[in-house]
């Protein structure tokens, strides 16, 4: 299958789960997300793969044992491709439209504590440029962060405001328009990812490998997750 857009569906098909999702409702409207969602991101991920890697499309069952949202599924399909060491790109489909992603993700107290010690010794400007330049490129920088200091920093340290992250990505986001029913969307996908990737690849080499946590693809009680 070549990838040909995302068409007006795909988004109806969100927005009809959002608004009763239900077991029922997927079940009438299954074959709408096998069609107009699941397969034209395999068809994506397929082409995206020879630059970026392989990508992994998450399941659309959400897990209902943490919580007191039990609704069965997710109103959103999201993609990962990882680049190194835990790090990667993302893309996300849903009623409210498109964002693509990439960034430090989840981080085990080794990388973090890799990621500290370098912040604080010399990395924290050249971390700052790379957020600031993403910025400028319209890209919105999030992550997990301390309200407070970390343990064994100052708070009067110049780059605390970058010590308090425990996990780093931007993201950029558009709403449902006309040309994601296009190979416009495809460029546009691969043209965010190439501007995240001298970022993602100095962040790699900054923050080092990790342990795979359980239940993830490499680690010990593997879950079928993507």
């Amino acid at each position: 299958m070549v990838f040909a857009g995302i068409s007006a569906e795909s988004f109806d098909f969100y927005d009809g789960l959002v608004a009763d999702n239900s077991r029922i409702y997927w079940g009438e409207h299954k074959q709408e997300y096998q069609e107009f969602v699941k397969e034209p991101l395999t068809a994506l991920a397929a082409e995206l793969a020879p630059e970026f890697g392989e990508a992994h499309l998450y399941r659309p069952y959400r897990d209902l044992r943490f919580g007191k949202d039990k609704t069965p599924y997710k109103d959103h399909q999201g993609m990962f491709v990882e680049s190194e060491h835990g790090l990667g790109w993302y893309l996300q489909l849903s009623g409210a439209g498109v964002m693509i992603a990439g960034g430090w993700y989840m981080s085990d107290p080794d990388q973090l504590g890799r990621f500290r010690e370098k912040i604080a010794d010399d990395a924290g400007p050249r971390l700052r440029k790379y957020l600031n330049s993403l910025a400028n490129a319209g890209f919105t920088v999030e992550g997990e962060r301390l309200k407070t200091k970390p343990r064994g920093y100052s708070a009067d340290d110049p780059q605390i405001d970058l010590l308090r992250y425990k996990s780093i990505y931007v993201t950029r986001r558009w709403e449902p328009a006309a040309w994601m029913d296009s190979p416009q969307f495809k460029e546009r996908v691969v043209s965010g990812w190439r501007e995240l990737r001298p970022w993602l690849e100095w962040q790699a080499r900054l923050v080092g490998p990790g342990r795979p946590p359980l239940g993830s693809r490499g680690g010990k009680g593997r879950t079928d997750t993507a």
